[in-house]
């Protein structure tokens, strides 16, 4: 399962983010986490201290090794270097698994040890002084985008990614690579608003969307969200010492998260799971070539000098029925 978490910055998404990744962890299933905000903190909020997480390695830096490798033997790509962020599997492509070991989780990925459970952790990497005036984040977060368009999950396997903030996440086709996207809000107007612009983008695009309200304080609060949100409001957090003592860096056992956030988190999971027999494959790469067609006419075409169109593979439909052939 994909599963995305948005919401404007200091909406809490990131830290909500990492407690539903912990949640998944102890439960002893699978987890990649991919950390693609352009402000790099789920490796803190997984526990690393600063030097752990800034020894990370960033996807944005590989991302050569990441073309190479999930070009394969695709006679429709000539180069790993004709490949931008959009381009689509095909025939002769490499794709990957959450649990199965491959090039890109050696040089990208760190295992992070959960209250006795374990992820594979992986970051963009930050932007950099070097990156101003020559560089967009987007081109960082291309390396996790052709991750997902490569990659095969089955159920109750999970990759969680903390998105950029805000309206952001629609600087590519990225927001469509999810079975489930979590939207943290807060009970105001700026967190609502959020929730509105996110809802009408996405729903051209059949975007399963689930509303997490954070920093709810009381009834009040509560019912805000209600009012504006209806249905689309899934569950409610309110103050956690748990987190409190995290963002002291003294976590205590996860066991010891309040019993309504722990009941909060497995409704999230419910919620995911449930997504799982809505699957559509063939949607699924219909977005993958459409924005790749937009990305190569827009401006792929003119940057590699090479018909990104030609990219496509016409015949090609990713689905978990070509696991064998991995």
């Amino acid at each position: 399962m994909k599963i995305a978490f948005v919401g404007k910055g200091g909406s809490g998404k990131t830290t909500l983010s990492s407690l539903f990744i912990r949640h998944l962890a102890v439960s002893g299933a699978p987890v990649v986490a991919i950390d693609a905000d352009i402000n790099q903190h789920l490796g803190a909020a997984l526990g690393l201290d600063e030097s752990e997480a800034a020894e990370l390695p960033a996807m944005g830096e590989r991302l050569s090794l990441i073309k190479n490798h999930l070009r394969g033997s695709n006679p429709r790509i000539a180069s790993a270097e004709t490949m931008i962020k959009t381009t689509p599997p095909g025939e002769g492509s490499r794709l990957v698994r959450i649990c199965d070991p491959n090039p890109i989780y050696d040089a990208c990925a760190r295992p992070v040890e959960l209250d006795g459970g374990a992820i594979r952790l992986m970051v963009t990497g930050p932007f950099t002084d070097s990156d101003l005036g020559v560089a967009c984040y987007h081109s960082k977060t291309g390396a996790v985008e052709l991750f997902l368009n490569h990659l095969m999950d089955g159920r109750d396997e999970y990759v969680v990614v903390d998105m950029t903030a805000g309206s952001d996440s629609f600087a590519s086709g990225m927001f469509t690579r999810f079975d489930m996207t979590f939207l943290v809000a807060e009970p105001t107007r700026r967190g609502v608003s959020v929730y509105r612009q996110y809802k009408e983008y996405a729903s051209d695009y059949g975007v399963a969307l689930k509303v997490i309200g954070n920093k709810v304080r009381g009834d009040d609060d509560l019912d805000f969200l209600r009012a504006e949100i209806g249905d689309d409001l899934l569950v409610t957090v309110g103050h956690s010492d748990w987190v409190r003592a995290l963002e002291k860096g003294r976590p205590p056992r996860f066991e010891h998260l309040e019993e309504p956030n722990r009941r909060a988190l497995q409704a999230l999971r419910e919620a995911a799971d449930a997504t799982y027999e809505l699957r559509d494959w063939e949607r699924y790469t219909r977005q993958m070539v459409h924005f790749h067609l937009k990305n190569a006419s827009g401006w792929g075409n003119e940057r590699t000098g090479a018909d990104l169109a030609s990219q496509i593979d016409p015949d090609f439909v990713l689905g978990e029925q070509l696991a064998a052939a991995v």
